[in-house]
């Protein structure tokens, strides 16, 4: 009979067990309001489990550390409900809760829930398959949260966290009925790199829980760092629960971890009560960074009163969804359980507000009798009013403690998953403006049903939760401006997860220097102009690196030098490039000047040749030697200095043709002439046909060499070519002859026909030495091969002076011949006139021979 009770009636279930509720779930639940509907709260109104690391045995769980957020955020919760029961929003329908504490411990949340789930007073109450409690809001960590949530998909029991964030509870396979009105640690990662990289930080820190929100937090947010160019200079990681015997030690270790590294952004993915002591230490030893807050500690009120929190630099933060809780403030200004509730979390509360204690007295003593700062504050006394002992009953006092205390916007995030709850019960009660008539004992997955489909309106926003079962509804980016010796938590920014876009008030920020700039968080300082960004083994670190030549960068941070435009260049490590200065063989150069020299002597000692030659012309002398042969050979070395004053000045395309092609005919011209001398001589001394055709000869030989000439201007035509020199910064003008091979061949032919003149000559020796020109020949032609020998290795060398080193060797090669040829003749012509009856005679047997 009682069963079937029970089953209509579900808040007789509940009666029977207030009776007893002290006595039996004192250790386990701490509040609890009867209804036709209930909720189950999972809260962290204590902070730790006492002695945690010797349990043995299965006792009970002794929980301290009572935390005043966590407090509110149930009250919050309480409230809320109560609201919703007054506005007649539910007709006829009323909602109860019971409010359980896990101490943020995750194997006590399991004890919470197997109470929130069965009825240990009477079995036949005890339905898993219809547990009392339709619904569960909780837990506020992650790692609780995943606990729960893997109990409660066994019986489809919603469950909807109001900060519970990640990304690992998205799995609707392992979490089926995982409900939150946050966005899932994905989207919180993502807001947090778009926020270091808007600041252009690419050089952070990472502090970390070893739990799993901390791991998953830190996994999702090296993903997005590495898409936002963002890159990790250490990871730190601190154990979770409190009373971790390590913590104290990891906390220095950490500490200076992030005083020796040079990151200046510190990403802090911890709860509260760490971060309190991360604060402290860094505080202690004088440190300041900027701090990122996770949602876990985003909006800490009471961190904002740490004494010297002002020293600790700049701190931001993402939170939630964030608004106002009307009515609020004035209930917890008159905090007082509702009609028929019981809670021992406001008693526990008060009795730590208001009531006189000793450790209280024994400290007003110890500042009665000595200096503040010789006297302990105990822990116990953080909560203590100044008015404790001298109010006769505390749990009838109140004071605006906790609204002074907790940033009171963050329980929005209560009020709005009791009305999503609320909203969701309107439809499946099927609820109208007088009445539901709809099953108030209905198995709580069809609650879970109805919650993934609703939609409502609170506050002019409208709310729904996703495919994942997570409200999407972006973050507000906190900034915890100073003010006095406290900070407050205002809103500067937020983060729109659908489009990815944040936005950041700038004007709103103080930074803490001389001229309010953005401070810097780079692993390499900035590369000036002139230097680009080498990438080291991690992509945010870099090397300044000088552009090359011929490159340049403007601007700083470039990952690559940009080439200098055409007609431009530059030095090593330049921010510009410059016109090039273009520099050529110039006739004001020292050495050109002493080649126009020469070249003047060797004209000049031409005509003095001509005119002894043609003054003399019925000498004897001039008359054996041929003198028409000689004045070719003097009009083609006429040329060759011609082609010699081509070799300087600016360079274009038509005088590199000119020089080389008067240089090559002319002085092939000049040595067949030689030859032909030297083959005269030969004749002489042997018994071979006298009759030579000379004019035939140098026609021929020289025709060859136009042929060769006219195929290299046809398929390797000489050109102006540019050789960068002094840095590349002058350009050196000059020809070019081509890939070489027609150039070779001409030079090639000179030297063949001069070696065949030595050969020739060498087999002639034995003319009589008065007669014998030999010596002469074998002389000019081996200083032209000479000459030239040399050349070949220097011309491929000295690229910037290959024009004055080939006029040099023509000029030598022309002095060689007017050596050897001419001044030879002018000296017998003018001073051995004795000698002019002798060549008569061979003259006259010359002629003899040649009839």
């Amino acid at each position: 009979m009682l069963y079937r009770l029970c089953a209509f009636v579900p808040a007789l279930c509940l009666v029977l067990r207030l009776g007893d509720f002290q006595d039996v779930c004192q250790s386990t639940c701490g509040a609890q309001a009867p209804g036709d509907i209930l909720i189950g709260v999972i809260s962290q109104c204590h902070g730790e489990v006492e002695s945690l690391s010797n349990r043995i045995k299965p006792d009970c769980f002794n929980c301290t550390d009572f935390i005043l957020q966590s407090f509110v955020q149930a009250s919050a919760v309480i409230y809320t409900i109560d609201v919703i029961n007054d506005s007649g929003f539910l007709p006829g329908v009323r909602l109860g809760y019971i409010v359980c504490d896990d101490c943020s411990y995750p194997i006590k949340a399991l004890q919470v829930l197997q109470y929130l789930l069965s009825d240990p007073l009477n079995t036949e109450c005890s339905n898993s398959s219809n547990p009392l409690v339709k619904a569960v809001v909780g837990a506020r960590f992650s790692e609780v949260s995943i606990t729960v949530a893997r109990f409660l998909g066994l019986y489809m029991v919603p469950e909807i966290s109001t900060s519970s964030s990640a990304d690992i509870l998205d799995d609707k396979l392992r979490f089926p009925s995982f409900l939150r009105i946050i966005p899932s640690d994905v989207y919180q990662t993502q807001a947090i790199a778009k926020f270091m990289s808007f600041f252009d930080w690419d050089w952070v820190g990472v502090v970390y829980g070893d739990d799993d929100y901390g791991r998953s937090a830190l996994q999702s947010f090296l993903m997005d760092a590495g898409k936002a160019k963002v890159c990790v200079a250490y990871q730190e990681v601190v154990p979770h629960y409190l009373n971790n015997a390590n913590t104290d030690q990891r906390i220095k270790e950490v500490a200076e971890t992030i005083r020796s590294s040079t990151a200046q952004v510190v990403l802090v993915i911890l709860k509260e009560e760490l971060v309190r002591q991360l604060f402290e230490e860094i505080i202690r030893t004088n440190s300041s960074r900027i701090w990122i807050a996770s949602d876990a500690w985003s909006l800490a009120q009471p961190l904002t009163r740490i004494p010297g929190i002002n020293n600790v630099g700049e701190i931001f933060g993402f939170s939630f969804a964030i608004g106002q809780n009307p009515g609020f403030s004035e209930f917890l200004q008159n905090l007082q359980p509702g009609p028929g509730a019981v809670n021992h979390f406001i008693e526990e509360y008060k009795n730590l507000r208001f009531e006189c204690t000793p450790e209280l007295l024994q400290y007003n003593e110890c500042i009665a009798n000595d200096p503040p700062s010789l006297c302990t504050r105990p822990p116990s006394l953080t909560f203590k009013s100044p008015l404790a002992c001298s109010i006769p009953d505390p749990q009838q006092a109140n004071d605006d403690f906790l609204i002074q205390s907790v940033y009171l916007n963050v329980t929005f995030g209560e009020r709005l998953t009791v009305w999503a709850i609320a909203h969701a019960l309107r439809n499946l009660l099927q609820c109208n403006g007088t009445h539901c008539p709809g099953e108030k004992n209905f198995p709580p997955w069809m609650l879970l049903q109805e919650l993934k489909m609703v939609n409502f309106t609170l506050d002019n926003q409208q709310f729904y939760f996703d495919e994942k079962g997570s409200f999407v509804n972006g973050y507000d980016l906190i900034y915890w401006a100073r003010s006095g010796n406290n900070r407050d938590l205002r809103v500067v920014g937020r983060y729109q997860p659908k489009t990815g876009n944040i936005t950041v008030n700038k004007e709103n920020i103080v930074w803490q220097n001389a001229d309010n700039k953005v401070p810097e968080s780079k692993c390499s300082t900035p590369c000036p102009a002139g230097k680009f960004m080498k990438i080291s083994n991690v992509s945010c670190c870099f090397i300044c690196t000088p552009c090359d030549a011929g490159t340049f960068s403007n601007v700083s941070n470039m990952a690559n030098c940009l080439p200098c435009p055409n007609n431009t260049w530059s030095r090593k490590g330049w921010d510009q490039c410059t016109l090039k200065n273009e520099n050529f063989f110039g006739w004001n150069e020292p050495y050109a000047i002493v080649l126009l020299t020469f070249v003047s002597l060797g004209t000049l000692l031409l005509l003095v040749v001509f005119t002894i030659f043609l003054l003399n012309r019925h000498s004897p002398i001039v008359q054996i030697a041929r003198e028409k042969l000689y004045y070719t050979m003097m009009a083609s070395l006429l040329v060759s200095f011609g082609s010699v004053v081509l070799f300087m000045g600016e360079p274009n395309v038509h005088i590199c043709r000119a020089r080389q092609t008067m240089y090559g005919l002319s002085f092939t011209l000049c040595v067949s002439c030689i030859l032909v001398k030297a083959l005269h001589t030969f004749v002489n001394s042997s018994s071979f046909d006298r009759n030579l055709k000379p004019i035939a000869i140098i026609v021929v030989f020289t025709t060859v060499q136009v042929l060769i000439c006219t195929f290299w201007l046809v398929f390797d035509s000489p050109r102006v070519e540019t050789i960068p020199l002094d840095q590349n910064m002058i350009i050196w003008l000059q020809c070019n002859e081509g890939q070489g091979v027609g150039f070779g061949i001409m030079l090639s032919y000179i030297g063949l026909l001069a070696f065949i003149c030595i050969w020739v000559a060498f087999k002639g020796r034995k003319v009589p030495h008065r007669f014998n020109e030999t010596g002469y020949i074998i002389f000019s032609m081996v200083i032209y091969l000479l000459v030239w020998i040399c050349f070949i290795p220097i011309y491929v060398t000295k690229n910037e002076h290959r024009s004055d080193v080939q006029a040099s060797a023509i000029l030598v090669s022309n002095y060689g011949i007017i050596f050897s040829h001419f001044l030879p003749k002018c000296y017998m012509i003018l001073c051995k006139k004795k000698s002019n009856l002798q060549h008569t005679a061979y003259l006259d047997r010359l002629k003899f021979l040649r009839a």
